[in-house]
Parts: C-alpha cells; structure tokens; sequence
C-alpha cells in the first residue's frame, strides 16, 4: 500500500501549523509553503509553544523527540519547491473558494504523477476543486480538529471521483500520524465535527451582536452546562483565529441571504480584526493570552455582591 512519508502543506495558519508541527513529531518530512516569511515566522513562533506543550505531562514528548521534529519541518515561499518531493499536499489555505481553486490550478503543473491532494476545508465539498487539482482520483477531504495532539480525529471524504487507492493511502498516513479516521461517505458541507460546530459559534456570536451577552458570559453558560469543557464557544473562536471565522461567516452569508450571519461578520470585523484582536496566535481575540479570562479560578464561580451593580448596569437597556 502507498505510504506518504513527505508532507506538504499549503497554508501555515493555525490548523496548517499544528498538522505540519504533529505530522513531523510522528515522523513525516514536512515542507510548510507560505506567500510570505511572515507568515511562516508566526508559523515557527507558533510551533515552538506546540513543543512546549508536547513536552509537557500531556503527549510526554523528550527532548530528543522534539528536535527530531524540527528537524523534520521546513519552510519555504517557493510552491513549486515546497510541492517537489511531495507524497501528499493538504491544502490549508483561507476558506474562500476563489482562493482555493487559484491555488489548486498553480500547482497542478507542479506536482508529481503520484502526489495525493487533501483540503483540510472546514465547511466546503472536495467535489467543489476537484477539477482545478487537475488529479481528481487522487483528491479528497482531510478535515483536523484544532488542538490535534488531544482532539485527534480526521474527518475522511472523498468525492465521486476520489479512487479507492487514495482513500486507502490517506486513512493510513492518519492513523500513522495518530489520528481517528472519521469516515464520511457522503458529500456534506460541514462533514461531522462543522455540522455542528460553526452551528454553535454563530449561535454564540449572534448572543454577542446582538447585545444580548457580553462574550464572558456566553462562555459561562456553556462552561457551566459543560462542566470540565477546556473553553466556552468565544475562546474557540480565538483558537480557530477571527479571519477564518469571519471568511466561514461572509461566505455562508451570502450563499444563504442570512442577514445576521453576515452581521456576525461585520461584527468580528469591526471589534476585531480591525483592532488587532485576530485570535490565540495574535495573543488577542476576544480574549487576552497566555492568560485567558476563563481559564481564571473564579471565572465560573458565585460572583461577590460588590459585582451587583455592574451585572444590573448590563440588565439595564441602553439610551
């Protein structure tokens, strides 16, 4: 059978950092391709919190094992270089489609006849580019969670053109690189994990547009309700980083005429990427790293009445 053991990735963003990071600590020879250096040096600063994380009580990586990787990991702005020797390109670039098929057709030329293709798409179909791959039997859906070195599963979706052999390689290069196949074996915008989960984050962020709740106080609710949750729906979208919420959001929007989707986005846009607040990797989003709000002893606790005043202020309707 196939085995992939040179990776790819086009995008160098969150998820594209944290699969190169965890793919090359479980052995692969990884290439990150970027348009910029800046880009790639938020990457590596990025990268080098991962290690800190790997080497913790959690994965128990050595030393030894954490230089191996980074001996693993390279970095490049050149595409067709960053593509030469690969066995598998994952497409991680920004979710808009007009941006993922412009990439996939400047690479087709580039590619040897054996390289596979996987877009790590978090609401788009693998029927949506297969034709700008230029190598649609050799295509599909390779979808991460965030936080992969924990919530290790992959979602698996081929389109009609995907060939067995392919399927067959890429279910093996995630489970060597300790993954959990999730198989979908039918087109779906959302797969299993983005059914639900942008569902709840528009959910959220609607609460915060709309003045209904402060981004605190969604977080409580689903905290509490959630005893044991690592973070509520606004730390989440830090983790997945505001542009990538705010591209889902404006795409979804309009495809679906949801004037409060695409006020959502406004939203991030005007309170958040404009000022900064662009997420984790920023230090910033909606709420400030390395120390976050909710991660404070108190954050789900009885509040002091010295608090009363202002949680009545936010009862009170505004002029």
């Amino acid at each position: 059978m196939f085995q992939v053991n040179h990776l790819t990735l086009l995008g160098s963003g969150v998820l594209g950092g944290q699969i190169a990071w965890h793919s090359a600590f479980k052995g692969k020879h990884v290439v990150v391709y970027d348009i910029s250096e800046e880009a790639l040096a938020a990457c590596r600063a990025a990268q080098a919190q991962y290690a800190a994380l790997y080497l913790m009580d959690e994965i128990g990586a050595s030393e030894a094992d954490v230089a191996a990787a980074r001996q693993r990991l390279s970095f490049t702005t050149d595409l067709a270089g960053a593509v030469a020797n690969a066995d598998l390109v994952i497409e991680a670039v920004p979710e808009i489609p007009d941006v993922k098929t412009r990439v996939y057709q400047q690479m087709a030329p580039l590619l040897q006849a054996h390289t596979l293709i996987a877009t790590n798409s978090s609401t788009l179909l693998p029927s949506d580019f297969a034709a700008a791959t230029g190598r649609p039997d050799k295509y599909c859906a390779l979808h991460y969670a965030n936080y992969i070195w924990s919530a290790n599963l992959v979602e698996i979706m081929p389109h009609a053109k995907t060939a067995r052999a392919t399927l067959e390689a890429v279910t093996r290069f995630a489970i060597e690189t300790g993954m959990v196949p999730i198989a979908v074996g039918t087109e779906h915008n959302g797969y299993v994990l983005n059914s639900w989960f942008p569902a709840l984050l528009n959910a959220a962020q609607t609460l915060v547009t709309n003045g209904i709740a402060t981004p605190e106080d969604v977080d409580r609710t689903f905290l509490i309700a959630n005893r044991g949750a690592r973070m509520g729906p606004m730390g989440m979208m830090d983790v997945v980083g505001m542009k990538t919420v705010y591209d889902v959001s404006m795409h979804w929007g309009h495809v679906r005429g949801d004037a409060q989707q695409l006020a959502n986005a406004e939203y991030i846009k005007t309170h958040l990427l404009d000022k900064g607040r662009t997420g984790l990797l920023a230090g910033k989003g909606y709420y400030d790293y390395p120390d976050p709000a909710y991660e404070a002893a108190d954050f789900l606790a009885v509040p002091p009445l010295s608090k009363l005043p202002e949680i009545v202020d936010r009862l009170i309707p505004k002029a």
